[in-house]
Formats: structure tokens, sequence, C-alpha cells
């Protein structure tokens, strides 16, 4: 038996391939189905079969198109309201693959409709649980994200509540070497404090797992609901297309126009500038947001822009061009960009470079605007003046920004804070507004940026 695990580093997805005795079934496939196929080819398999353990919010699911490519069945938990064809995969439901069998478990929490599915081998031995976004390497699913979308809504008191009991009375009375395998890995915003191993075991869990530990279902609930990362604009979005089914990946990807770099742009639709910090600050269309390509280009498209939003993605080339759409394809975003294109000759708008001496001397004549996370900003501030507004706030509360005084812009890394720049210099022309950028290590920042 061949268990093999797909990873997304962007996104910190986790998908599964089983292959026994030439048969395959996929688990929560991401939107590109050619490395499943790929690796069905390599095996000699066939794929037989596709477990959704929930709509996903954080990604597109291929789900669907590998259905129609295949003829192998979609199997998913009949409280998820598919409108794609499927089959009711449920408590006491067996998948037989080969001489080993795949059996579903309800364990709603994260989501209402959310399984996990169980492995046991041809001897009947449980062998290994692959548990969605129930269950990850030291964490749990967030309860939070299903109030307002998907077939089921609930509050996620009454979600945490549910995970609660899914834990305590189905996963951790499984065997202790069940091997766990998550949809998730670190960086993800399924949870809050997932570890940075990609798999573990039931009883590693139990042991070590913050979420697992002992506690009555008052004190888990007021914890698990605590606390929790930030909600990006599309994550709804993502739920309802994964319950319908996406479109054909390819298809949706190659639709997408391309334009001459000096095409006249329509008003009113956003920007996109992915070039690197350097090559927009000295020169970029005004307006555009300097949303830089890189390992959370995904999560960061999807925080900023809402998915009602048309945009036009500036690239540095044409082969980045091309990542950029795929990776945007990723989170449904493909049919938002309006056209793609290189960097035209009339992006001519400066970012200016801050005095970084005089900005050590005289923070006090500067409006700092901190825009990291709350969770990130809770274990305090780097400087006690800032005014924190979190990048996924910054659009919606840019009138709360004074412009008596030059802006500087700061963020852990250097990545938030070029996004949030582009953002306020495209609507404030009174002062000048500065990017902070990597020198915020000199004043105690992180050299790397965090997904919560």
């Amino acid at each position: 038996m061949i268990i093999h695990q797909f990873y997304d580093k962007g996104l910190a997805h986790a998908s599964y391939a089983i292959i026994r005795l030439g048969k395959m079934i996929v688990i929560d496939p991401a939107r590109d189905p050619e490395p499943y196929y790929d690796f069905a080819s390599f095996n000699s398999a066939d794929i037989t079969g596709i477990i959704e353990t929930h709509p996903h919010a954080d990604f597109v699911s291929s789900h669907l198109e590998i259905h129609k490519a295949t003829g192998a069945p979609i199997y998913v938990s009949k409280l998820l309201g598919a409108e794609y064809p499927h089959e009711s995969f449920d408590d006491g439901d067996v998948i037989q693959l080969a001489d080993v069998k795949l059996k579903a478990i309800n364990t709603p929490g994260h989501s209402p409709d959310s399984i996990c599915v169980l492995l046991q081998d041809q001897y009947g031995n449980d062998k290994a649980i692959f548990t969605g976004d129930t269950l990850f390497v030291g964490d749990v699913g967030r309860p939070d994200l299903r109030e307002n979308v998907g077939n089921i809504t609930a509050q996620k008191e009454e979600l945490a509540s549910q995970l609660y009991h899914s834990t305590r009375e189905k996963l951790m009375t499984l065997p202790p070497n069940v091997i766990v395998y998550p949809a998730h890995g670190p960086g993800s915003l399924c949870g809050k404090s997932i570890s940075p191993d990609l798999q573990s075991t039931i009883g590693r869990e139990i042991r070590e797992n913050y979420a697992l530990m002992q506690m009555d279902e008052p004190a888990f609930v007021k914890m698990l609901i605590s606390d929790q990362p930030f909600m990006p604009k599309y994550f709804g979005y993502d739920v309802e297309i994964n319950k319908k089914g996406a479109e054909a990946f390819d298809k949706s990807v190659a639709s997408i126009p391309e334009i001459d770099h000096n095409s006249p742009l329509q008003d009113k639709v956003l920007i996109v500038d992915t070039r690197p910090y350097d090559d927009f600050k000295n020169g970029h269309i005004k307006g555009a947001f300097n949303i830089q390509d890189g390992d959370r280009f995904e999560t960061w498209l999807g925080s900023t822009i809402g998915p009602e939003e048309l945009f036009y993605l500036i690239a540095t080339d044409k082969e980045s061009m091309e990542t950029l759409i795929k990776k945007a394809a990723k989170i449904g975003y493909e049919k938002n960009i309006k056209a793609a294109l290189l960097a035209p000759d009339a992006g001519t708008e400066k970012i200016p470079e801050l005095n970084l001496v005089d900005f050590k001397l005289h923070t006090g004549n500067y409006t700092i605007i901190d825009v990291r996370n709350w969770g990130e900003i809770g274990e305090g501030k780097i400087f006690d003046d800032a005014l924190t507004i979190p990048l996924p706030e910054l659009r919606e509360r840019l009138s709360e920004i004074p412009t008596d005084k030059p802006i500087v812009v700061h963020c852990a890394a250097g990545y938030r804070s070029t996004v949030a720049a582009s953002i306020i210099s495209g609507q404030i022309n009174t002062v000048p507004v500065y990017n902070l950028g990597e020198a915020i290590v000199e004043f105690g920042g992180s050299k790397s940026e965090v997904g919560s």
C-alpha cells in the first residue's frame, strides 16, 4: 500500500493519494488535478474515488474535475449539501480499496459537515486517519468559519462544543499508533498554532496537543474561540465554490486575457502589481497594490481584495504572469483578473525613501501604522504610539489614518508593510507615505512574516 502526501507550501495544504493493488483514492485534492493524474500514471493505478473531508474555505478543490475526467465517484458527507454528483460518506459507510477499507467518521466542529477517514489494512487493523481540518499536528481546526456560509451554518460556540466531542469521543479513542494525516501544516489560517510537522500519531497528539489536554467542555470552547487568526475575504467564497464544484483548472486559467503592457486600463478596476518592491517603488501606476509574488501571495491577495472585485494583474515577465494566474486560481480568483500585463510605461508613481536616521531620532514626528495581525500586536507593540490596523482591515479603515504628519508603515518583516504602504499612498497624497520594510528588524521585528 502507498500513502503519498502532496503539499502546497503557499497555502499550507496537504492532500493525499492512497494506492492499493492498482486502485487509487484521492483525499482533499488541490485545484490543479495534474499531480494526481501523474502520480496515478507513475504507479500504474486507476483513480477510483475522491473524498472531500468538508467544503474547504482556504482553497478550491478539483474534486469535480477529477470526477469528470476519470468517472471516479466523489464521496462527501450528506450534510454538505453538495450540488455535484456524489455518494454520501458518513458514519458507518465504507469504501473498499482492493483489500483495505476507508471508513467515514463524522467529526463536526471545524464545520458541521466535517468527516475524518479511517484507513484499515487488509487485516482489519486501524493504520491511519485522514483528519481534514478537524485535527492538525499540535492543533485543531478553527470553529468560526461557518457562521454565514455553507449548507449548514452554526455559531462558533456551537461548533467548538461539537469539536470537543468529536475529538474526545471519536479520535482520541483510536489506537495510539494510528498515523494522523491532516489537511494543513504551519501557516494555515484554518488553525492557530499548527506544528511544523506534517504528520503525527494519535498517541502523540493526546500527549502534546494543547487542545486535547484534559479539560471540561466550557474551558475547551472558551479556549478555542479565543485568539483565532484573521479570516481572509475569500474564505466564504471558496466554501460556496467547493459546494458546487469548480470549473476545470486549465480551461479557466487559459481564459484570462493577456494584454499589451501599454493597453489602456479601465477606470475603477483595481491594479495588483506583483513585481519586487524595488521595481514597484521606482515606478508604478497610481493606486496599484504591490502584492509581491512569494510563498503567501494567495493568502494576501485574498485578504486584501474581495471575491467580488475585479483587478488587473501586473507581472515582471511572461513566466511569472502564468505562475501568478495559477496561484490566483488556487483560491478561485482567476475570474477576478480583468487582464494580465507586464509593467506599463505609464507607471511613473514612486514611493519615497525613508530617512532612517531621522526616523530613529524623531519617531514622534511621524504617524506610525502597525499592520501586523492582532495576535502579533497582542504580544507587544514595536512602537508604543503606533496606530494598529491589521492589513486585512486596512482598506476599510483608511479614514482613521491622520494626515498631519508623514506616515511610516511597518509589519514584522517587510512584506505586509509593502502591500499596506502601496494601498495608503494610493489614497493619501497630502503627506509622504513611507514603507519601513525590512528595516523593522532594527527595531525588534522578525526576519519572517507569519500567517496568523
